[in-house]
């Protein structure tokens, strides 16, 4: 599938086939594929939980504003945004750490300046730490997207739902935020696909302040 055909096709479908599974292989193809997204000083604040038992996503569909897709859709996702995920000592930020140095990236006496600068980017205050993390995550959902899509899978990103109530029911540390939820699937085909929403034009994206 051409990127153009992956880009203009996909859509937020709102009805999933539930009778039709997303096979593991499939799946684990879609997240590795976006896994290859970009985020600063590869520090990918971002993880999944994947919801396949029905009883689960009804569990989740009772803070997500009853929307019949959670449970329909044959996977349902929470995406997570870990905001602790640029301090020191964090396994990944140490992992991120070596394998930077093992492949000549970065030298050990580099990790003060390191830790450094991701404490000014990323920790210096709660708004900091959201903001890094949503939008790296952010990247890794549009990803995903559109990884599904070029394996033939539907999805629709969703942010309808009790962030607090899913904490909650769900046993979810506080410092990930949950950005979107995410079902996943093949839609119904008894359904009707409505046409594309309108989306801005480039003079309408494109402004100046000067």
């Amino acid at each position: 599938m051409e990127f153009r055909d992956v880009i203009y096709g996909r859509r937020a479908v709102n009805f999933f086939d539930p009778e039709k599974d997303v096979s593991e292989d499939l799946l684990r193809e879609m997240v590795e594929m976006a896994s290859h997204t970009p985020s600063g000083f590869n520090l990918q604040p971002w993880s999944l939980m994947v919801l396949r038992d029905k009883s689960d996503k009804l569990r989740l569909q009772q803070h997500a504003w009853n929307q019949p897709k959670v449970s329909e859709a044959p996977v349902t996702m929470l995406v997570l945004a870990d905001t602790d995920g640029w301090k020191p000592g964090h396994p990944f930020v140490e992992k991120n750490f070596r394998e930077m140095v093992r492949t000549g990236a970065m030298k050990e006496a580099q990790r003060d300046w390191f830790d450094g600068v991701c404490q000014s980017l990323y920790g210096t205050s709660e708004a900091r730490r959201v903001a890094y993390a949503c939008k790296n995550t952010g990247f890794f959902a549009m990803a995903l997207m559109l990884a599904a899509k070029s394996l033939g899978l539907d999805t629709h990103p969703m942010d309808g739902f009790d962030m607090e109530g899913v904490h909650k029911e769900f046993n979810i540390p506080d410092n990930y935020w949950i950005p979107l939820l995410m079902a996943v699937g093949y839609f119904r085909s008894d359904k009707t696909l409505l046409p594309p929403k309108w989306r801005k034009s480039y003079d309408e994206i494109v402004v100046s302040f000067v």
